[in-house]
């Protein structure tokens, strides 16, 4: 059942076996994983069925660091969370031992642990028809992806998922009898007992003033990486430092995919680099993609992180007629727009370097039948467009293709979330980010760049140039996070080494488990979603046995 906190129909106070705090694609599959058994499950989320400007604005905060990190342009407070604008790629997670060139590297699982939960996370994200290797589908991509000479880049498939979960899974969660889903409920603080060593229940409350509490056997924070370590330091009135922090750990290790231009091909063959990575397939083919990576050979003899490269066709100038059958297409879906869409323009809206759909997809000035006019009086640029599509080639000529890379990031303490001094309208104290990059990030960019480049260029037949930050070790990385928060809560089997157990159960606290990326030790290049649903449905697994067992420590 679902149900507006805002209203006198909903109960203020509620009792459950689990109350999940965030219901975005962690906190959903949690609760999807007891659909139709006897555990009563609570979901608390502080928005809405979708976006709206006054929710979004309690995820607003400061940055401090370099580069700098806007926390309220990159998520999303809403059922089904930022997922419900995510690119839908799925991928298992690489890089899960320890790496001796990467300090704190290593996870406490393997990819055995993960392997079976992989295998359900399919299902829930809609792809169970590919079949799951260590790092990679293994369901040949629809396109044939480049053959590169040497061993130092690879390909990697990952599976596009249909599923937008709040769309997908919302009529199931209002059917469900054990499933209660408050929507603009937001968590306040999760209350301790004197001793902090369980949580006795959630305060909750609406931005209009309701006030009320979920008590619960076992509580799980399922927010974000940010939110995430933001809810743990605010909830301070037993353990002033807040829950699970005892080591200063929580907030530590903030972790992005910085993504950034590496530099540009240029070439009379760009569509041999662009073609076979393009991701608009027909439909009744297999929707999996290869990725450009950066080989386990590589990384070992250069000693660098993990990575990946997108190359994108940087169009001429667009003849006037296919210019105008573009914006008459925008116009057409404009029509169609949520009014929640500047949200999504700020949350999707990326800054490094890829093309800028979101822009694109704004509105024209014109109406529909002057660009129907326009369209029409230039229909030969349109029949030359087409053309060339059916060649294979970009339908507007290019001889430049921009390589954009997405990167691992070295796990760093001093690369942090705190709470700043400014309070929010809950009255809660909004983070403060110190996003910080390392010499091994650094180095991973020059020498990525310059093994994408060299391999890229050899297969159009072109000529790669850096870009000029590259070359001067002094510059400042032209990077930009991509909505990827990982490493605030990290996962640990000593708890001065982490902030969660390999159960996901924060350290010192018997009930209270975290679920997201916040856990990842290290955040490999790839999409995190289907890790995050994969270890959200063991834990999942793990609540269950603990239910089933025994009441949990109260005292």
């Amino acid at each position: 059942m679902i149900f507006d906190y805002r209203k006198a129909s909903s109960p203020a106070d509620l009792e459950a076996d689990i109350c999940i705090i965030g219901a975005g694609a962690a906190g959903l599959a949690i609760a999807w994983a007891f659909l139709g058994t006897k555990t009563r499950v609570c979901v608390v989320e502080g928005g809405g069925i979708t976006a709206d400007e006054r929710n979004q604005a309690l995820l607003e905060g400061s940055s401090v660091g370099n580069p700098p990190f806007d926390p309220g342009a990159s998520r999303l407070r809403a059922f089904g969370g930022t997922c419900n604008y995510w690119g839908r790629g799925c991928i298992p997670l690489a890089n899960l031992e320890a790496r001796d060139w990467v300090p704190e590297s290593g996870w406490p699982i393997g990819f055995a642990d993960l392997e079976p939960h992989y295998r359900r996370a399919s299902t829930f994200c809609g792809i169970d028809a590919h079949e799951i290797g260590e790092d990679s589908f293994l369901t040949p991509s629809t396109r044939q992806p480049l053959s590169f000479d040497g061993d130092a880049l690879e390909h990697k498939i990952f599976a596009t998922s249909p599923m937008i979960f709040g769309h997908a899974y919302r009529e199931t969660f209002e059917r469900a009898d054990n499933i209660t889903v408050l929507l603009h409920a937001n968590l306040l603080e999760l209350e301790a007992a004197a001793s902090a060593q369980a949580v006795r229940q959630a305060r909750i409350g609406t931005l209009d003033g309701r006030r009320g509490v979920v008590r619960a056997a076992h509580f799980v924070l399922a927010c974000g990486g940010i939110e995430n370590a933001r809810l743990l330091l605010s909830s301070n009135s037993v353990v002033p430092a807040g829950l699970g922090n005892q080591h200063d750990l929580v907030g530590r290790y903030f972790m992005d995919h910085p993504s950034g231009k590496l530099g540009t091909l240029f070439t009379e063959q760009p569509h041999v680099v662009t073609r076979p990575y393009d991701r608009n397939v027909p439909k009744g083919r297999p929707q999996v993609h290869p990725e450009i990576c950066l080989s386990d050979v590589a990384q070992r003899n250069y000693r660098i992180l993990s990575g990946r490269v997108r190359p994108f066709a940087f169009e001429e100038p667009v003849p006037e007629g296919l210019q105008a059958l573009r914006d008459l297409r925008t116009a057409m879906r404009a029509r169609r727009r949520h009014e929640n869409w500047a949200i999504k323009a700020r949350v999707c809206g990326r800054k490094n370097g890829e093309p800028d759909y979101i822009a694109k997809a704004m509105p024209p000035a014109e109406d529909i039948r002057a660009l129907t006019l326009r369209a029409g009086l230039n229909a030969g640029d349109i029949a030359k467009a087409v053309g060339r599509k059916l060649t294979r080639k970009p339908t507007v000529r290019t001889e430049r293709v921009d390589l954009i890379g997405y990167f691992e990031q070295e796990p760093n303490p001093d690369s942090r979330i705190t709470l700043g001094e400014e309070r929010d309208a809950l009255g809660l104290r909004k983070v403060s980010i110190d996003w910080r990059l390392t010499e091994l990030d650094r180095h991973t960019y020059r020498t990525a760049a310059k093994l994408f480049g060299a391999e890229l260029a050899n297969a159009c037949r072109g000529r790669f140039q850096s870009e000029t930050w590259l070359d001067d070790e002094a510059a400042v990385p032209q990077v930009f996070g991509t909505s990827h928060h990982m490493g605030t809560t990290r996962m640990a089997d000593a708890p001065h080494k982490g902030v969660v157990d390999r159960d996901c159960r924060v350290h010192g606290v018997d009930n209270l488990h975290v679920a997201g990326s916040s856990v990842f030790p290290t955040g490999s290049w790839a999409f995190p979603t289907f890790t995050i649903i994969a270890l959200s449905l063991r834990l999942a697994e793990h609540l269950r046995s603990r239910l089933e067992q025994a009441a949990p420590f109260l005292g």
